[in-house]
């Protein structure tokens, strides 16, 4: 649906970025009702991006332009969410922020429509998106929690290349057509790439696993271990889970892995935790061998999980989580909250 007299002023920060250009092909493939369309680029100087098949100048943020929309979506860093979002949310403006600036704000709802609708109010007109890595975690565990309860968390999440940005995914490919190049050596070891390709991420990518998402602390963890450790319990509403995350990135283009074990409140057959993960709202559940990989899972809206089976004890689900980055871990997840305050009545334009 084309821009309307009768939609809404949306405002997208960030829209000339990955994440920002999902996020306009979803409201015009979801047929949101966008009257006028204002986008800003990612950074400081102008670009452009095409909503309707129209070619939209989209200049540096201006502060004055959003705080006159109807809806703001931040699609970009965690200081230009700082910046922006409390300003706009106090003048009336509805914000969904995909930063992690405000995640753990407990004045900001953090939302996944399948799994905490109920975190947003009226009252707060800044919404926090999660984490894309614990957002297909909490769509697979929600029903499993609300029904028989999740007790522990054990992850492994292997990441793809798109969640560092553009320049680790250009740093991905660079070294890959480097390393083509490269006679395999007889002994095994790994070629050496030329010196330069490796400034985005802490270790050379292609052909590699790096087990570092983020700095790593004096704990021993990485900023995306403690991100999911700690977006999870607050999506589910379970502030002492113990949850213990593994963050690894892998040289995948897009679509987020997660290996995860399930400490539930009492045993539960195989048979029951299929019936119950089938049950889960955003959730598809395939079995024996079938099963979604990154590669499968690009692209697609659906969080997709797999190879379910009793983990160490009988309490223990064992389960294979595959969704998209960019889409429910970033600009579908924002665009469905959006729906929700639609479906609300919340969102009438000005």
């Amino acid at each position: 649906m084309p821009p309307t007299r009768d939609g809404l002023i949306v405002g997208v920060v960030g829209a000339t970025g990955m994440v920002g250009r999902e996020l306009l092909a979803l409201l015009e493939r979801r047929k949101f009702p966008v009257r006028e369309l204002r986008p800003f680029s990612s950074g400081r100087t102008a670009a452009s991006v095409i909503f309707h098949g129209r070619r939209i100048s989209a200049p540096a943020v201006n502060a004055a332009a959003l705080s006159s929309c109807d809806l703001a979506f931040l699609v970009s860093s965690d200081e230009v969410a700082r910046t922006l979002a409390p300003r706009l949310a106090e003048s009336g403006v509805w914000t969904i922020d995909d930063s992690a600036a405000f995640r753990m704000d407990p004045r900001v709802p953090l939302v996944i429509p399948e799994v905490n609708p109920g975190a947003l109010r009226r009252d707060a007109r800044l919404i926090a998106g999660p984490n894309c890595t614990m957002t297909g975690l909490a769509v697979a565990a929600s029903r499993l929690h609300r029904e028989i309860g999740v007790r522990a968390v054990r992850v492994a999440s292997y990441q793809a290349v798109s969640g560092a940005g553009r320049s680790a995914l250009e740093e991905l490919l660079s070294q890959s057509r480097a390393l083509a190049k490269t006679r395999p050596d007889p002994d095994g070891r790994a070629p050496r790439l030329p010196a330069g390709i490796g400034r985005a991420l802490p270790r050379a990518i292609a052909f590699n696993a790096v087990p570092q998402v983020g700095r790593i602390g004096k704990d021993g963890c990485s900023g995306e271990e403690n991100k999911v450790r700690d977006e999870l319990r607050r999506v589910l509403s379970a502030p002492r889970l113990p949850v213990s995350a593994t963050a690894v990135r892998v040289p995948t283009i897009r679509g987020h892995a997660l290996a995860a074990w399930l400490t539930l409140a009492r045993p539960l057959s195989r048979a029951r935790a299929l019936a119950v993960l089938r049950r889960t709202p955003g959730l598809s559940v395939q079995d024996g061998d079938e099963y979604p990989t990154p590669r499968s899972a690009g692209g697609t809206d659906i969080v997709g999980a797999a190879r379910v089976r009793i983990g160490a004890n009988p309490r223990e689900i064992a389960l294979w989580i595959v969704s998209d980055n960019l889409l429910k871990g970033a600009a579908l997840n924002s665009t469905q909250i959006a729906e929700e305050l639609l479906r609300r009545g919340w969102l009438p334009s000005r």
